[in-house]
């Protein structure tokens, strides 16, 4: 038809030539929008040809049959070639499947032997920092999702305050103009002054058109990275100058058969206004510099940080469950299989970034920021903690796993924990309130590593189940997976806590383990009374000689008086 057209004559050739320039520009210039669609045949590509093949095959033997029966015979076929397909591929779950077990095969798993102890823990829970920065901006204004990220030495919440989402014409004309930069460590993190930060960003999420942080990225794709990379997480940090930087958690997607999601870099975006040199670069090539996965180590910044997109850990720390073989997490089996347990009104489910301490363990691991994660086993009425995932939060290949079941260590996970919590406090008004993401905390106490959930108590909207209370002094909780009992902790005297566990728990732990006694700790007066009695009981037994003694003393005091005579 085109050919036909184009023969017609040299108008006709020239309009051909016009439309077919168009939709190259056009193709070039909107290659973010249509890009979704680019990954979703990548996605699904085995899927789509297996599907097109059946279906031409099926076609052209339909057409070359002329009987009726034979015809609405292979229709049937067809039907329910492609309702097997819909019901086995994705009513149930086969797809998901086979993509986590690819997951699993293509893994870097390391078990370890001992559990790294947590440091730099952090005091209050994502909804509560997104709380209290949405309490300190204007009307014009929201507040990206927090992150936590390492900065120097210290780990912080950043997020930038950015245009809202609600008006357009600031979205179009204005700049992410600051970022906050909270310290996690503290129970009084502060919104103003020197943790608002004036820095500018051109470039942003809640921005449009060719200044989104999306629609930037995708534009700076080369044609191959266009069908297998997309944009994920987007993280606020300095780089090594000391210079606020917008950095992009890029996503891969690696094989044919069933493809799966792995971490493929991040995409650094400097600060800093635009000019029209700028412009021009942004609508055509897209903003950002590409750091591959193995060029992460040219860049101190992006070492041991948080710039792994938790689409990515979460499907890894799942695939887990595959430990037991292939089988092993079907309906049938499930002898092992393992899941990441959902916790119903906690809105940041697992991962929890943590700061972990590697120091003296038999592994390679650093001691930085990790992705944490809570494995249990399937069912919903079972609750103990199976494995302990740590993944490195800065891509690193490499996945560390603590088997607590092959243990026997009976150890309650994050699902058992709200309900102990609640038990431990009757008279909260458990409604308005809820105990919300319990992170590990791992602390040498009384002689040995002991595993413990620290948790927050956060009240929830009655009209809004996203805004959590933004209370500076929230009521905190240890809970001793291993003992289950409850702890409440000072908020304010973070250094007290151990001490604050070990009066509560020491003589369930004396009688149970027979630890000795620490924190320079004074026996109690029945303590004293039962040393006494035991150093008594150990005094070894003599003859008793006193009558012979006695009998001696009188026949002495005898001769002492005829003396005197």
């Amino acid at each position: 038809m085109i050919k036909n057209y184009w023969n017609k004559g040299a108008k006709q050739k020239r309009i051909t030539v016009f439309v077919v320039l168009l939709l190259l520009i056009l193709l070039f210039f909107f290659r973010d929008d249509y890009q979704p669609v680019l990954l979703f045949f990548r996605k699904y590509i085995f899927v789509i040809l297996l599907s097109l093949l059946v279906l031409i095959f099926g076609l052209r033997k339909f057409r070359k049959t002329a009987s009726t029966g034979s015809r609405l015979g292979i229709l049937g076929l067809l039907i329910v070639f492609f309702g097997v397909l819909y019901f086995f591929g994705w009513n149930q779950g086969l797809y998901d499947y086979m993509k986590t077990y690819n997951v699993f095969n293509n893994l870097n798993k390391v078990e370890i032997d001992d559990l790294p102890l947590t440091q730099n823990e952090r005091i209050q829970p994502l909804r509560n920092i997104f709380s209290m920065a949405n309490e300190s901006v204007g009307e014009t204004k929201d507040v990206s999702l927090p992150h936590l990220v390492r900065i120097g030495t210290e780990n912080k919440w950043t997020m930038a305050i950015q245009p809202s989402e609600k008006y357009v014409m600031q979205r179009i004309s204005d700049n992410t103009e600051e970022v906050f930069s909270v310290s996690s460590t503290t129970p009084f993190p502060r919104f103003s002054n020197e943790n608002r930060i004036e820095v500018t960003f051109s470039i942003g999420e809640s921005l449009k058109f060719s200044r989104n942080t999306y629609n930037a990225v995708v534009q700076r794709f080369n044609p191959w990275m266009l069908f297998n990379y997309e944009p994920s997480d987007t993280f606020y940090m300095k780089n090594d100058e000391g210079n606020w930087v917008e950095v992009v958690s890029l996503i891969k997607w690696k094989g044919f058969f069933f493809p799966y999601p792995t971490f493929g870099g991040v995409m650094i975006i400097e600060s800093g206004e635009h000019d029209f040199n700028d412009y021009i670069e942004r609508i055509t090539i897209g903003k950002g510099t590409f750091v591959s996965p193995k060029d992460i180590k040219n860049y101190k910044f992006l070492q041991k940080q948080n710039t792994l997109a938790e689409e990515v850990s979460q499907l890894q720390a799942e695939s887990l469950k595959f430990l037991g073989g292939f089988s092993d997490p079907l309906p049938w089996n499930m002898e092992t299989a393992v899941k990441i347990p959902l916790m119903p009104k906690d809105q940041n489910q697992q991962p929890y970034v943590t700061d972990f301490d590697f120091a003296g363990s038999n592994s390679d691991a650093y001691s930085g920021l990790y992705h944490w994660f809570g494995l249990e086993p399937v069912g919903d009425e079972r609750t103990s903690l199976s494995y302990s995932v740590f993944i490195p939060a800065d891509g690193t290949d490499k996945l560390y796993y603590y088997d607590h079941a092959s243990k026997k260590q009976g150890y309650a996970g994050v699902s058992a924990m709200p309900l102990k919590v609640k038990e431990s406090r009757k008279e909260y008004d458990w409604k308005a309130s809820t105990p919300v993401e319990f992170r590990p905390y791992v602390k040498e106490i009384a002689g040995r590593k002991r595993l413990f959930f620290l948790g927050t108590i956060s009240s929830i909207s009655d009209t809004n189940a996203q805004q959590f209370d933004g209370s500076a002094t929230p009521d905190l909780v240890l809970i001793d997976s291993e003992y289950r009992d409850v702890i409440w902790v000072d908020v304010k005297h973070p250094s007290g806590w151990d001490e604050t566990v070990y009066n509560q728990l020491n003589e369930a732990w004396r009688a149970s383990e027979g630890i000795g006694y620490y924190y320079k700790e004074v026996p109690k007066d029945e303590d004293i009374l039962e040393q006494q009695m035991d150093s008594i009981m150990s005094i070894p037994r003599v003859e008793d000689n006193s009558e012979k003694i006695e009998a001696l003393q009188r026949q002495l005091d005898s001769l002492k008086a005829l003396s005197n005579n």
